[in-house]
């Protein structure tokens, strides 16, 4: 895949955020998606018939007679080992919620060439117009072999548990819900370096996840993995605790892992004394609250483009704060992880993403911080040449020690 750039269109064009005849301001970012943002590009010349009999009949029929015979010898000999395809319902795009496929697909579209310029991996945007989990699911698995993996996106929960978890059942490929698993990832390498710059260690700290959607449920469980000491999630009503009787499944089974201090009540309460506060929910939490933390405290106020806590406050009371924007320091960003994670598991060819492999990207990310370590440099940039190949040779590694690898 290519990401090409259009060039901005004149002031004499009248439609899609461009100076015309409303006299509305010239808007770059329609300027940018205009015709898209990628394109298919050939990866050998077909410039005379004899690239042509090679590139297609007859000489194709000798791979596709191959590939019948021995249907492994997909992976050498078409681009299976080196896509994924990236799926979504639009039910659940960035901060603006249900807005179906079509309106989607931008995103998406974003998603493939960040595959492709941070990870070296093609990717395909795929907006289905169904959001019944099992016609995704029955949808996907059809489309399957001619992929390498799949990359769920922006898919509301509860479903998307499901269908991750069916998705997996059925296929022998990498199925990899992002918003979940991505996420969780670079939550625990800035967690790590930021107990690390404090001197403490994961078991010595409580956290408070605001938000129990896809992400914070990812993010509790995965913390707890990799030895978190406590962490109480809370949703709209409050603590995800036992006691509550308005629980979906999901939650129930949350309740069961999380919050062994017992917390009860609104957010607020639950930060009282906390350790660390892990934001992706979005909301406003009161800066009384933040204040009440433990001394030293973390804070991670992830929601977009507006923090729970905004850094002004949080650096007022915290040790280390961080947020999923690019204009402040420490960004929790995807992109920091699924390159190199999907990167690592198609060079080995996996069968699937294990929890393992996920502790080796999160502890090759928090890595490449190495003695640079500061309040405002736990987790690196983006831009950071060393972070995709790092978490790539991680993830191919744990896939071999964990029997995943096929090669």
């Amino acid at each position: 895949m290519a990401a090409e750039i259009v060039n901005p269109r004149s002031d004499s064009d009248t439609d899609g955020g461009t100076r015309g005849a409303s006299d509305e301001p010239f808007d770059p970012a329609f300027a940018l998606h205009r015709g898209g943002k990628m394109a298919v590009q050939a990866t050998v010349p077909v410039r005379d018939k004899d690239d042509l009999s090679l590139a297609y009949t007859p000489g194709v029929a000798k791979v596709c007679s191959a590939i019948a015979e021995r249907p492994e010898l997909v992976h050498d000999y078409t681009w299976k080992s080196q896509v994924v395809a990236v799926v979504t319902d639009g039910t659940a795009v960035l901060g603006l919620g249900d807005i179906g496929p079509e309106a989607s697909l931008p995103v998406m579209e974003g998603k493939a060439i960040l595959f492709k310029q941070f990870g070296g991996v093609d990717a395909v945007p795929i907006a289905l117009a169904t959001t019944d989990a099992d016609e995704i699911v029955e949808t996907v698995v059809r489309l399957a072999p001619s992929f390498g993996g799949v990359n769920l996106e922006d898919i509301s929960a509860p479903r998307c548990f499901e269908i991750e978890r069916k998705l997996q059942e059925r296929l022998d490929i990498p199925v990899f819900h992002d918003d979940q698993h991505g996420t969780a990832i670079v939550t625990l390498a800035a967690l790590r370096n930021a107990a690390r710059l404090t001197g403490r260690g994961l078991g010595d700290l409580r956290a408070v996840i605001s938000g129990a959607g896809a992400a914070g449920v990812a993010i509790a469980k995965f913390l707890l993995a990799a030895g978190l000491g406590d962490v109480a999630v809370a949703d709209r009503k409050g603590v995800v605790s036992r006691d509550r009787d308005d629980l979906t499944p999901v939650k129930r089974e949350l309740a069961e892992l999380t919050n062994k201090a017992g917390l009860s009540g609104p957010l607020e309460s639950a930060l009282a004394g906390a350790d660390v506060f892990i934001g992706v929910s979005g909301g406003t939490v009161p800066e009384a609250a933040v204040a009440s933390m433990a001394p030293g405290s973390f804070v991670f106020a992830m929601a977009n483009p507006n923090p729970e806590v905004h850094p002004d406050v949080a650096h007022k009371y915290a040790a280390v704060v961080a947020t999923g924007r690019s204009d402040f320091p420490n960004q929790i960003n995807n992109v920091l992880a699924f390159p190199g994670i999907f990167a690592g598991a198609l060079q080995v060819r996996a069968s699937r993403i294990t929890e393992g492999m996920k502790i080796a990207a999160a502890d090759a990310l928090a890595d490449v911080v190495g003695d640079d370590l500061a309040a405002d440099y736990v987790i690196p940039s983006p831009f950071d040449e060393r972070v995709a190949p790092a978490v790539t040779a991680a993830v191919a590694a744990a896939a071999r020690a964990e029997g995943v690898a096929r090669r």
